[in-house]
């Protein structure tokens, strides 16, 4: 029986994949051909999606953008033997986009069942989990250091350290939190963990606990992710059912419970204090620190938050060893990030690759350059707060401290592409706007600061270009970066400065007014 596979992610969803689907069992039946139709996660080659494909004998054959009104001709063309069809892209392991990459955190994503427990094993899961339970918590935590993961939602802080911390901590309760409230822009990679391999997260979140001490884990969701938070919620039923999950994890003498918490809609959640007091049930808004959310988090008591990425890295690691993840990546940076290209661009989709890789090599060897043909202009790296790049920084290796020397960051790993059809004033002018209306308003420096840097960037778009303006712009940025309580208010000037830094043209300055970078 020929195996069939039709992604269920979000992204084949919006373009009719359930539709799809059941036409492809619909004609099968009528032609009396025995298949069987898998719902797999995507690949992440979202511009192929829908992505059908057949399992063969050479392996698995690919059909991109295939519509429920190809189903007919494809199985004409013999498609269920993997013969040729205008729609087909070869073996889908050979595509260069995928066979390029680095894929750890992301090994199993588009290949297996996302909600089968037994094809997880099959591909490696447990194995981690299996080994974090044989260890001692105290060297645990020395391994995580030792490989070199840090924190992939944008901190960058090293994730063994905080587990280290949490472990340490004396307290009758410990939670893990997962920070699963992906809400910059571009940015794509938690939400195919949670749809495309759910269990790698499960996993991830149970080695936690029993290396912390915690009992009790909360994936806080977007509202925004519907189908996320049902594929999640369903895994971690079958989790439980299998054993994973409840008061014997794997028949040790471990106890972990898993449970998902929906936000409600605010970006500031995706700030780890203020997604506290929204999974406590308050307005989401950030607290101040110390005290430290991994001594005095959910409930006042210890708690790991981590974001999806480093949580679902978390099983590699333990399943093949610190030394194996520490051997890729440069620098301090070690180990992979899932890279999403999105925006103004031809083959958008995630590419994991080693820190090391740049902005140059993923846009066109992988992106293909600008959906519109147009030349590339700038480049946000880091979601709507992030720097924009001129194409002079596009060589610069995607490394933390190596784009910290710039002024850049690299976030959670989002790219957004520009053409030369951009203006970068007016981007930048959004920036403020967008943090203007997303602040939690605790603190005076995002609350009042985002509203009178719109209020400036317009007075100089509409003419006053006098050095005093210009001026009161950057000091109210440098007030805004040193002042606020968290990252919303001290990141929304990233994108602003790097504008009037490298395109100064599109705020009516002359580009001998451009401030040398510090």
């Amino acid at each position: 029986m020929t195996r069939i596979y039709v992604p269920r992610d979000s992204s084949a969803l919006a373009l009719g994949a359930d539709k799809l689907a059941a036409a492809i069992v619909s004609e099968a039946a009528q032609r009396g051909i025995a298949i069987e139709l898998i719902r797999n996660g995507s690949r992440g080659l979202l511009y192929l999606e829908p992505l059908v494909e057949v399992g063969t004998p050479a392996g698995r054959v690919g059909y991109a953008n295939v519509d429920a009104s190809d189903v007919a001709s494809l199985f004409d063309a013999g498609f269920v033997e993997g013969n040729a069809h205008p729609r087909g892209v070869g073996l889908v392991e050979e595509i260069p986009y995928l066979k390029k990459q680095q894929r750890l955190t992301f090994a199993r994503i588009g290949i297996t069942d996302p909600l089968s427990t037994d094809d997880y094993v099959a591909h490696g899961g447990l194995e981690g989990l299996k080994n974090a339970l044989a260890m001692d918590g105290a060297a645990a935590c020395e391994a995580l250091i030792e490989s070199g993961l840090r924190g992939r939602g944008g901190a960058a802080f090293p994730a063994g350290i905080k587990w280290r911390t949490v472990r340490g901590a004396q307290a009758d309760q410990k939670y893990i939190v997962c920070n699963a409230d992906e809400g910059d822009s571009g940015t794509f990679s938690d939400r195919l963990v949670m749809e495309s391999d759910p269990f790698v997260l499960i996993e991830g979140m149970i080695v936690a606990g029993i290396v912390t001490g915690a009992t009790v884990g909360h994936i806080y969701v977007r509202s925004e992710y519907p189908h996320s938070i049902d594929t999640l919620e369903a895994a971690i039923v079958k989790a439980r059912a299998a054993g994973w999950l409840g008061d014997s994890v794997l028949g040790s003498a471990h106890r972990f419970e898993l449970f998902v918490a929906k936000g409600a809609g605010a970006y500031v959640c995706g700030e780890e204090t203020a997604l506290l007091e929204s999974l406590e049930g308050k307005r989401g808004v950030v607290r101040a620190k110390p005290p430290l959310p991994a001594l005095a988090g959910l409930f006042g008591k210890p708690t790991v938050i981590n974001n999806v990425i480093t949580l679902a890295t978390v099983p590699i690691i333990f399943a093949k060893g610190a030394a194996f993840y520490k051997n890729f990546g440069m620098g301090r940076s070690r180990g992979t990030l899932p890279f999403q290209i999105a925006g103004n661009v031809k083959q958008g989709g995630l590419v994991e690759l080693a820190f090391g890789c740049t902005l140059r090599e993923l846009m066109f060897d992988y992106g293909g350059g600008t959906a519109s043909g147009r030349p590339a202009r700038a480049v946000q790296v880091g979601g709507p707060l992030g720097t924009y790049l001129p194409e002079s920084q596009w060589d610069i290796p995607l490394d933390y401290e190596e784009y910290a020397k710039v002024g850049a960051v690299v976030g959670h790993g989002g790219l957004v592409i520009h053409d030369d059809t951009s203006n970068l004033a007016d981007l930048a002018q959004y920036a403020m706007h967008f943090c203007a209306l997303e602040s939690c308003g605790k603190c005076t420096p995002c609350r009042i600061g985002s509203t009178r840097g719109v209020e400036v960037i317009q007075r100089i778009r509409n003419g006053d270009t006098s050095t005093k303006q210009v001026q009161l712009l950057r000091d109210l940025c440098d007030t805004m970066v040193s002042g606020s309580l968290c990252a919303m208010g001290g990141m929304t000037p990233f994108p602003v400065v790097s504008a009037l830094d490298h395109f100064p043209e599109d705020f009516g300055l002359a580009t001998t007014a451009r401030k040398a970078a510090a």
